[in-house]
Order: C-alpha cells, then sequence, then structure tokens
C-alpha cells in the first residue's frame, strides 16, 4: 500500500493512504491497526475506500511497520498521539476504525474529542482488555512463543488447516506480521492493553459506532463486544459466526460490508 511519511515530535510516521489520491475536502477514514501489527492488514478496507474517493489513513503506531520507535505502553498516550496525527493530516472529523488494541486506541481518541471523529468501528474488541500472564511473559522475554500463542489463539478452528480466501494461508500470514515487530514491541502493545482503564470514558461517546465480533474469538470474546456495544448510546453490533479474533483475514468481505455502513454515516 502506498503511503506518506510525515513527523511528528521528531519522529518519522508512515500512513498508508490505500493507493489513494483523493480530493482534501473529501471525508476521511482512519484505521488503526493490533498489538504487534502496521497498516498492512487494511489493505483491503483501505484500497476499497480510496477508490470511493475518501481520504484514507492507515497509520503505523510508533514503533511499527515504518513508523520509528519506540513504541508507546499506553493506550492514552496512542490516542493522543493519533490526535496528532489527524491535526498533521489535516483531517478534523475523520471515521475511526480501530481493530484489537487499535480498537481502545479509537475508543479513547472517540472519547476525547467532540468534533474530531465521526464515526466509530470497534473489531474484535474489549473494555478492558485483559492478557494471560503466559502470553504477557513469553512476550518479554521476546520468546517466540508469544508470536505462536497470539497467532493461534486469534484463528477459529477452522482457519487453522485451509482458508476460503484463495492462495493465502493466514497462520503463516499472521505469524510472520508478529515476527517482523522489533524485540520488545509486542510487550509494550500488550502492556498497553492489559493496563487499559475504561472508566469514564463510555458516556462521553456519542458517534455512531459499530461493534464487531467474532463468535468464535479467544482473544476477545463475542461477550465483551456485546458488553461494549450496549454501553454506547449510538452502537450497532455485527456478529460473524464461526469466525475468530483475525476477522480482518478470516472475514473480509463480511468485515468490509459493515464498515461500509458506519463511514458513510
Amino acid at each position: 500500500m502506498s503511503g506518506t511519511r510525515i513527523q511528528i515530535d521528531g519522529r518519522t510516521v508512515y500512513v498508508g493512504n490505500g493507493s489513494g489520491h483523493p480530493d482534501t475536502d473529501a471525508e476521511s477514514v482512519v484505521f488503526v491497526h493490533g498489538a504487534g501489527m502496521d497498516h498492512t492488514v487494511w489493505a483491503f478496507p483501505a484500497r476499497y475506500f480510496a477508490r470511493q474517493g475518501l481520504r484514507v489513513a492507515a497509520v503505523d503506531l510508533p514503533g511499527h511497520g515504518r513508523s520509528e520507535g519506540p513504541p508507546f505502553d499506553r493506550i492514552d498516550d496512542m490516542a493522543a498521539w493519533l490526535g496528532e496525527v489527524l491535526d498533521a493530516l489535516a483531517m478534523p472529523a475523520a471515521a475511526v476504525v480501530g481493530h484489537s488494541m487499535g480498537s481502545l486506541v479509537a475508543y479513547r481518541f472517540a472519547a476525547s474529542t467532540t468534533e474530531g471523529c465521526r464515526a466509530l468501528a470497534l473489531l474484535g474488541t474489549s473494555a478492558p482488555m485483559p492478557v494471560t500472564d503466559p502470553l504477557m511473559n513469553a512476550a518479554r522475554d521476546n520468546h517466540h512463543a508469544a508470536i505462536d500463542m497470539a497467532n493461534t489463539w486469534s484463528h477459529s478452528t477452522g482457519t487453522l488447516g485451509a482458508n476460503a480466501n484463495p492462495g493465502v494461508w493466514m497462520l503463516a500470514v499472521g505469524e510472520r506480521l508478529l515476527e517482523r515487530s522489533a524485540p520488545g514491541v509486542f510487550h509494550a502493545d500488550l502492556t498497553a492493553c492489559n493496563t487499559f482503564d475504561a472508566n469514564a470514558t463510555d458516556a462521553s461517546i456519542r458517534c455512531p459506532t459499530l461493534v464487531i465480533v467474532g463468535s468464535d474469538d479467544m482473544m476477545t470474546p463475542a461477550k465483551a463486544g456485546l458488553d461494549v456495544a450496549q454501553s454506547l448510546p449510538d452502537a450497532h453490533l455485527v456478529r460473524l459466526e464461526g469466525c475468530g479474533h483475525a476477522m480482518l483475514s478470516e472475514r473480509p468481505n463480511e468485515v468490509l460490508d459493515a464498515l461500509i455502513g458506519v463511514v458513510h454515516t
């Protein structure tokens, strides 16, 4: 995915644009990736919305992908950073889409602004978002077991040996994505998830919100996503049956169909 590099606090930030070049006055959509990931997980929806004439910003969080580090280990810091990025890009009222850890960043950002977020989409979300000790410890030690655990738990059973999308081996793709992270990045991300405090956030989010859950999600169970949706005043829930946490690769078409409804709000 093509993109641009900007400077935030003296560090390079990479922002994918979906290979589009829309008018600067067009509506904007922002994508925030999950723990250990980067902007490439959004390639399909980013390209779709860019071709629909929207301004697209698929960010690499600090220390991820092509953005310089160090990584943050607090969601609040990531959300504040996102606000700086959108200011630099002159995107004053964007639809903000986040997956997993990225959903917490989007969630906190939406709570911090009354005009900066016109719509919100939370994929594979949970608030709070606790992380198991074995995963935290393995990530702390930069042990490959952390990648193995996260990758296995992120996929539904039906995708372990097959894929409805031709030519894609989802487990290998997920593994390679996590392996690209620099030492310490995955642990910083998991720490941010594990310490996130959702208190006093829900009531301040008033924009239309989409929550997408996977019925077989072992990382952020569907019930947790339902609880998030029920806590928000203008939320719509989409449940993907038989889908795990890696919904962007397991059910790309269904995720996009759901996003279209809220991004074009």
